[in-house]
């Protein structure tokens, strides 16, 4: 185990958790990932805070719940990190874990070369401060309108509340995904109407190999083209997994497209729509599925204004 990989893990438990040697940590894990945690549950126990771990089975996909007894376990500490190959992020035992005051840093499909560069690297306190003037712009638009290559998708998020992902989760009951800097929001159910490009990543099956199109039809994706595209359907099934659950703004100017979601949907400049759930984060659907499209330098408007121009950020 390198020594930089613990060092980045310490580094990350202390300025991400602000984790504390009187407190209680715990890891969860899968077999995918089961090295990448041994150098935090490492890091954890220099810290000298009471460290636990534990390993399951991958997942079948992101959304999929843990065993309850992970479940439980979430519960009972003060910080959780979840590195693990699929996402426990929107899943109902991450939102018992912060409804207990947990701090929960979710870190799914990471890998070695995110440990060490990239995403995990930048200044979260330029982030954080770029993701909350993101978030409360969010917060106050009633329908975005996305265009690129010519087509455009239209939605509602009128009522609905921005979320900052910053990479900083200090407080009890924060959480989110590190590496971070993200801002997003779930899109009122039956709304989305329109296509869009598929350019960056698709979470579970990496880099695009070419565009994909989406069509989507009142809040509900309908066809998808390409090799890839079949996948991601079949990923989604044919019930609420169709449902257009969330819309992200990367934030993270140290991000890098690599083909792992994690950090695609970081990268400054890119926005992302996700299908499935979005029961954790201000929207009515749990479909057990959650599976993020990354698309680089579109064009954005919120309620007419001007968010992003081919990716370039419009700030104030």
């Amino acid at each position: 185990m390198g020594s930089k990989l613990v060092d980045n893990s310490r580094n990350a438990l202390i300025s991400s958790l602000t984790l504390r040697e009187e407190e209680t940590l715990l890891i969860v894990t899968d077999d995918s990932k089961k090295e990448l945690a041994e150098a935090l549950y490492a890091a954890g126990r220099s810290i000298g805070a009471e460290t636990l771990l534990l390993i399951m089975q991958d997942r079948e996909k992101s959304g999929q719940e843990p065993p309850s007894v992970i479940a439980e376990a979430m519960k009972h500490c003060d910080a959780a990190v979840c590195i693990t190959e699929h996402s426990l992020t929107h899943t109902q035992a991450k939102k018992d874990a912060v409804a207990a005051g947990v701090r929960v840093a979710t870190m799914p499909g990471i890998t070695y070369d995110m440990f060490l560069e990239g995403a995990i690297s930048a200044d979260y306190d330029q982030v954080e401060k770029m993701t909350f003037e993101v978030t409360e712009k969010l917060s106050q638009t009633k329908e975005v309108i996305i265009s690129k290559g010519g087509e455009e998708l239209t939605f509602s998020i009128k009522g609905r509340s921005g979320v900052p992902s910053t990479g900083i989760y200090r407080k009890k009951g924060q959480s989110g995904n590190l590496p971070s800097g993200e801002a997003f929001i779930a899109p009122v159910e039956g709304t989305a109407s329109g296509r869009i490009w598929i350019d960056g990543s698709i979470s579970g099956l990496g880099k695009v190999e070419e565009p994909i199109l989406l069509t989507i039809e009142e809040g509900r994706l309908t066809a998808a083209t390409g090799r890839q595209g079949d996948m991601l359907l079949r990923m989604l099934g044919d019930g609420d997994g169709r449902n257009v659950a969330e819309f992200g703004v990367g934030t993270n100017d140290k991000a890098r497209i690599t083909g792992n979601v994690l950090e695609d949907e970081k990268v400054y400049g890119t926005i992302h729509i996700a299908f499935g759930s979005n029961n954790t984060f201000g929207g009515t659907v749990a479909a057990g599925v959650h599976i993020d499209c990354v698309v680089k330098a579109p064009t954005v408007f919120l309620d007419e204004v001007l968010l992003l121009e081919d990716g370039d950020m419009k700030r104030g």
